[in-house]
């Protein structure tokens, strides 16, 4: 096998056990990727082989991690294996692109900058390509470099100064710099001198760690709902016993001040007066209980035409919904059908239409707790959850149901990305799922206590209301503008630059 093939696949199988997989996790193998990419692109002889190659690797990477796509599409979505097979394929052809320009930023970069200057331009192409992700064609952040390391709490704590993709493109530095260090001293030293910048911010955020406020015991249910069930009719009188009765046993034994059902745990119209939602009301005045749930909503526009929402109701003590939060970021192909003159396809939520995002969204108010709600796939974007801190949340509370992925590897990387949130934002985050990974993730992005998959289970966990904000929160407007602003100045340096006479070494 020529040496080319070989970093390709170490690329990708590196990819692969950094972060979440079925067998075991080694998050150090991530950086394989960004030093992979590099080696690729340095060592192409032509721009374009520079690109293809590093394209191929990232796709085989994003394959490897990105297999389960193929479950809800198949199983959920109705569409025969054969079609739904290509699917994971053809997403991660297209998140290897991202990859292929990174290639050939190395390529270039190896021919234009000395080797310091082309390892810094590096990290921030991967800061940058991250964001760019995360943007364009709705964003799929699933990737994310730094999110291969939340088990090792004390590298990834310094997103809570420079945020997940500022964190991604220091890893990325790290493992360029390792790569280069035989060949330049200077890059050997900025390598080590980036882990010792992430390990040293990440020790001073374990000791200056402390809470100031009271604790808060808030609950959440799990019902394990079979999501072929979910939303058929003869099932839903089923799944609202499910939750009310484990809801009473959590309620008898903690006495949270806070009840949180997932994502589309009420598989119907809650804001109709139905014998549906009247258990669910019962169960809230008679206990005087705060409960916060998942269910679609509606409003009626004029003539005969709704517009639908995922939504988070509040019900108070008075069984009321005196306040709620519709989902602002959508999933294309499950809560709505983009560009559907051009796609004849089939959502793959039954029972409801298409989905519309939620506008001039707030925190949620439940005595003494600001409740930031995310739903599902909103958790993996840091805006979303900026803009809950900044709308006064002091605590973030996520709604998900990631029955969709089955025994994959989907829950624990989505869980992951759930945890960077909770550092970027310093905030506790108490997440409800249908059947796992229901968690309670502390601000250092630990998971304090997490429950099972497909078991139905009702579990109170201590939170700590928080007002403080870090650095990331504070300086994330101005470190859109830096890294903006850097990109430019380095894009002058190719411009202006002149063609250095490193050709790159050939693989």
């Amino acid at each position: 096998m020529r040496p080319r093939y070989l970093f390709i696949l170490a690329t990708a199988v590196g990819t692969w056990l950094g972060h979440a997989n079925p067998l075991v996790q080694l998050p150090l193998a991530a950086l394989l990727l960004p030093a992979g990419l590099m080696v690729l692109g340095q060592a192409a002889t032509v721009p374009g082989v520079a690109f293809r190659q590093a394209w191929l690797a990232g796709s085989l990477a994003a394959l490897g991690c990105l297999y389960w796509v193929y479950w809800p599409v198949q199983h959920f979505g109705g569409v025969h294996w054969l079609l739904a097979a290509p699917v994971p394929v053809l997403l991660s052809l297209a998140m290897g692109a991202y990859f292929g320009l990174f290639g050939l930023a190395a390529h270039y970069s190896a021919r234009r900058l000395s080797p310091l200057q082309s390892l810094i331009f590096l990290g921030l192409c991967w800061s940058l390509m991250e964001m760019a992700v995360a943007t364009f064609f709705s964003g799929f952040p699933w990737l994310t470099l730094s999110a291969a390391f939340v088990p090792w709490t004390i590298v990834v704590l310094p997103a809570a100064d420079i945020g997940a993709y500022g964190l991604s493109g220091v890893l990325a530095v790290i493992a360029c710099g390792a790569v280069h260090s035989r060949g330049s001293r200077s890059c050997a030293v900025a390598s080590a001198s980036a882990v010792v910048l992430v390990l040293g911010l990440g020790l001073l955020h374990l000791r200056a760690y402390a809470e100031d406020s009271p604790p808060r015991t808030v609950a959440v249910v799990q019902g394990n709902i079979d999501q072929s069930l979910k939303w058929d009719p003869a099932y839903q009188q089923t799944t609202v016993s499910t939750y009310v009765d484990l809801s009473r046993k959590v309620l008898a034994t903690a006495r949270p001040e806070l009840i949180v059902w997932p994502e589309t745990s009420m598989p119907f119209y809650f804001q109709d007066d139905s014998p549906l939602r009247k258990p669910v009301l019962d169960f809230v005045s008679s206990t005087n209980a705060t409960l916060l749930l998942g269910a679609p909503a509606y409003s009626r526009q004029l003539g005969d035409a709704f517009t639908l929402f995922n939504r988070a109701f509040l019900l108070g003590g008075a069984g009321v919904a005196p306040d709620w939060y519709d989902k602002e970021h959508l999933v294309p192909f499950g809560e709505y059908m983009p560009l559907p003159s051009w796609l004849p396809l089939e959502k793959l939520v039954n029972g409801v239409g298409d989905f519309v995002p939620g506008r001039d969204q707030k925190a949620i108010r439940s005595g003494d707790l600001a409740l930031g709600v995310l739903i599902c796939y909103e958790a993996i974007f840091p805006g979303l959850a900026q803009e809950r801190v900044s709308q006064g949340a002091n605590i973030i509370v996520i709604l998900s149901n990631d029955a969709w992925f089955g025994a994959t590897s989907a829950p624990m990387q989505h869980l992951n990305l759930t945890a960077l949130r909770a550092i970027e934002q310093g905030r506790w985050i108490v997440r409800s799922t249908n059947t796992g990974i229901s968690a309670f993730i502390d601000p250092l992005g630990r998971v304090q206590r997490a429950g099972p998959q497909f078991e139905a289970l009702a579990a109170a966990g201590r939170v700590y209301p928080r007002t403080r904000t870090t650095l990331f929160h504070t300086l994330y407007g101005p470190l859109l503008l830096g890294a903006g602003v850097l990109a430019a100045l380095f894009a002058a340096l190719f411009i202006l630059g002149g063609r250095s006479a490193r050709p790159g070494n050939q693989i």
